[in-house]
Order: structure tokens, then C-alpha cells, then sequence
């Protein structure tokens, strides 16, 4: 009797342990996904208490590492990614969950990816890639359509030898654009 009792708790005993190894497994992305739609509410609320300001790139790594990227049409400021940082970390709990929360700028160097990103940049000399050429002018315009571009080439003259500076402009659909970047000058 015995030895049927220790057989019998063995395999109740693994049989738990192989249900809590195949719920382990999908609990966490659960949560994730669970939390993910939490912070996109949160996210969702403190643009609408800034409109200034706008999301750029937000992701969840396997670790419960929060990444938010934002941007804002005067720019972003220390004080903008606290705000941010603290209406997130004030509404989700540390002993549900553990996380880490990274609130940043999108940075100089960073490719323009929103619409509204465009217009802080004018008159500045922006780099594009299209899917089928590359162009560096500065930019003059820009709408939620597309972007104009202005540049200065040197062509042979019509007539007789030499060459004439010739400004040349083109719109870019942004449906077309690969990467934008802000060309940095020192």
C-alpha cells in the first residue's frame, strides 16, 4: 500500500509540475499583452493632457523593459519625459508586476518617422532615401501628403561653355520614403 500511495503522489505531483511548466509559458505574454494595452491607455491620456507632445516608438522586451520614444512639435525637454515617466510608473503597480521604464527623446541622429516631426525641420537640410534614389536638400515644405525638398546643382550652361548654379525642387510623396534624417552641420 505503500508504494501505490508514493507512485500515486509522484504522478499527481508531475502532472502539476508539467501544468505549471505549460501555463509558465504563456503567462507571460499574457501579462504582456495585458500590460502593453495598459500603457497605451496611460500613454493615450498624457497626449491628450499634452498634445505638444507625441509617440514616436514604444516596445516591451521579453523582461518587462518599457521603452517609450517621444517627440514634440517644440522639441522635448527634461521635464516632458518626467512627466511622462511619472504618469506611467504612478499607475502600474511594481508588486503585480516588475518592469523597468526608459522615457526618452528620439535624439538628433534618429530617423524622421511621424508626419508632424516634418514640420519642426523646415528650412533645415534633410537626407532621403526613396525606394529608388537618394536626395539632400533643405526642406520647404511639408503636409500629411508630402514633403518639398530645394537643392542647388551645378549644370553646363545652354549655351557656350562653363556651368550656372540651378536650384532644383522636388515634392516626395512620404508613402515613398525609406529613412529621412536631418543632416547635422558643425
Amino acid at each position: 500500500m505503500q508504494i501505490l500511495a508514493n507512485e500515486i503522489f509522484y504522478c499527481i505531483f508531475a502532472q502539476l509540475i508539467n501544468d505549471n511548466i505549460m501555463r509558465g509559458l504563456r503567462v507571460p505574454s499574457f501579462y504582456r499583452k495585458m500590460l502593453k494595452e495598459k500603457i497605451d491607455l496611460l500613454l493615450a491620456d498624457c497626449f491628450d493632457q499634452r498634445p505638444d507632445l507625441f509617440l514616436i516608438d514604444f516596445s516591451i522586451s521579453e523582461n518587462n523593459e518599457i521603452s517609450v520614444t517621444i517627440d514634440g512639435d517644440n522639441g522635448v525637454k527634461v521635464e516632458d519625459c518626467m512627466f511622462i515617466s511619472r504618469a506611467l510608473e504612478a499607475n502600474l503597480d511594481r508588486d503585480e508586476i516588475d518592469f523597468s521604464l526608459q522615457v526618452a527623446s528620439c535624439g538628433a541622429t534618429s530617423p524622421l518617422t511621424n508626419t508632424r516631426q516634418y514640420s519642426k525641420h523646415y528650412g533645415r537640410t534633410l537626407t532621403i532615401k526613396t525606394l529608388d534614389q537618394k536626395y539632400e536638400g533643405k526642406l520647404t515644405d511639408a503636409n500629411d501628403k508630402y514633403i518639398n525638398i530645394v537643392w542647388k546643382v551645378r549644370e553646363p550652361k545652354p549655351v557656350g561653355k562653363g556651368k550656372i548654379t540651378v536650384e532644383k525642387s522636388i515634392d516626395i510623396d512620404l508613402d515613398k520614403i525609406k529613412e529621412a534624417k536631418v543632416k547635422i552641420k558643425f
